[in-house]
């Protein structure tokens, strides 16, 4: 095995001890890219573990269904549009991880004429030398005979240098993405097109895994690899400093957006260029799964109208989401949303805005005040659309886009609540006040 070979696999499932990666985590991941039966243009996931990299490639797709294609039914496809974009999709994500634009991309895919050699490992090719050899699954072997260690013997390395060769060679490679392993190959072709060193550079802890190697679960540093180019463990923006360490986030707003119910618990806090994307698709995350939610309506990712921008910077300043803050920090609020913060202005509005003298100003009093009838440029009603890949998730074990009209409130009392569902808690984070009447008799699961 090469440092190369062993490289990788530290990197995506953790430096092995004992028995190494087991046999059950290693086979979830084991799937080609494969289209459900009963939504042309929706992936299947097997098993639970890969939804990092399936969900990720499915909210591109859907990008590319959706936005850049002719076809005015986006949820028919034929095969061979179904192949276009599919490849697209893939090439778009390759083209988003290369680390420098200039350089070249890579392709990790099965060499036929290390197929019976017990030592190979993944060796450099030029496309000219190998394009004989790469561009097939061995049919010698049955695909369950392929273990952890057997895998890892008979794939290598295709360098290919432009954009347009690179494209190209994807597209030759369909079958090879849809057939088992098709995840792994793509997975590794994009750590090696970013460059090794680069992905560890981006991770806050290098010895993490990409890959729970207990669990199978991707980590929240592939998702962002995948869907921004950069392999950060974080998902504010920006970059932080904690007890003098330097905390990488999210730098420019994403093609694809991110939402988490772990923000509804407060575990975290998801940063705008995340939560409010160029493009109406968002991955959602779940404790153990990651799906997607997506619509067409393209205001729901317009710039921020002056309200919603005093409610943002508002809440900035309530991390509790309390609904209001105390007056003391009004003079804050005015500076940051360049009101006029003349100290016996602030005195004055606080006089008016808290009458009774409670030490509080309330974030619907506030907006009333400085932002009268100004209304959202989101639709007070929009169709929606939930994707789960795992058939077990899905109504009647049939993987298809769930559809669903979403209502986005107005300001109301933090205490009024309807539903409770997880999805819902998730969508909330970008939403606060948004209620979800989908066709189906149960609400989509996040699992």
């Amino acid at each position: 095995m090469s440092a190369l070979n062993k490289e990788v696999i530290d990197l995506v499932w953790g430096r092995r001890t004992g028995n190494g990666v087991s046999d059950t985590v290693f086979c979830r991941w084991t799937q080609g890219f494969v289209f459900s039966e009963t939504e042309p243009t929706a992936l299947e996931q097997f098993q639970g573990g890969p939804c990092a990299v399936i969900a990720a490639v499915q909210a591109f797709l859907l990008k590319n269904v959706l936005f850049n294609c002719e076809n005015s039914n986006w949820r028919e496809c034929s095969e061979e549009e179904r192949k276009a974009v599919l490849c697209n999709t893939l090439s778009e994500i390759l083209e988003t991880a290369c680390f420098n634009k200039s350089e070249s991309y890579s392709l990790v895919t099965w060499s036929k004429e290390k197929v019976s050699e017990d030592n190979a490992s993944i060796s450099d090719s030029h496309p000219e030398s190998s394009h004989h050899t790469m561009d097939e699954e061995p049919s010698a072997l049955a695909a369950e005979e392929l273990g952890f260690e057997r895998f890892h013997t008979i794939i290598h390395k295709r360098t290919l240098k432009t954009v347009g060769e690179m494209k190209e060679a994807i597209l030759d490679l369909y079958d090879t993405w849809r057939n088992k392993f098709g995840v792994l190959l793509f997975l590794y072709s994009v750590i090696l097109t970013k460059g090794i060193g680069n992905v560890k550079n981006e991770i806050e802890d290098s010895a993490e895994p990409l890959i729970d190697p207990v669990y199978g679960h991707g980590s929240q540093s592939l998702t962002n690899l995948l869907l921004t180019g950069y392999a950060v463990s974080n998902v504010w923006d920006g970059d932080r400093e904690c007890s003098g360490m330097k905390l990488q986030g999210i730098h420019n707003q994403a093609t694809v957006g991110f939402l988490t119910l772990m923000e509804s618990l407060r575990y975290c806090k998801v940063g705008s260029f995340l939560k409010s994307p160029k493009l109406p698709i968002w991955i959602l995350g779940s404790e153990t799964h990651l799906t997607v939610f997506f619509a067409k309506e393209m205001l729901l990712v317009a710039p921020e109208s002056p309200s919603e921008q005093a409610r943002r910077v508002f809440q900035t300043f309530d991390p509790e989401d309390n609904g209001f803050i105390p007056d003391t920090l009004l003079e804050d609020v005015m500076k940051a949303l360049d009101l006029v913060s003349e100290p016996e202005y602030v005195n004055l509005m606080k006089s008016k805005l808290d009458p009774e003298g409670l030490g509080i100003i309330l974030l619907g009093t506030f907006l009333q005040e400085f932002f009268p009838d100004q209304n959202s440029v989101i639709p007070d009603s929009f169709p929606v659309y939930h994707y789960n890949g795992l058939k077990q998730s899905n109504h009647n074990e049939k993987v298809m886009y769930v559809e669903g009209t979403a209502l986005v409130l107005g300001f109301e009392d933090p205490m009024v609540r309807t539903d409770d569902t997880p999805i819902k808690r998730c969508l909330q984070t970008k939403w606060p006040y948004i209620e979800l009447l989908w066709t189906t008799d149960r609400s989509p699961s996040l699992n």
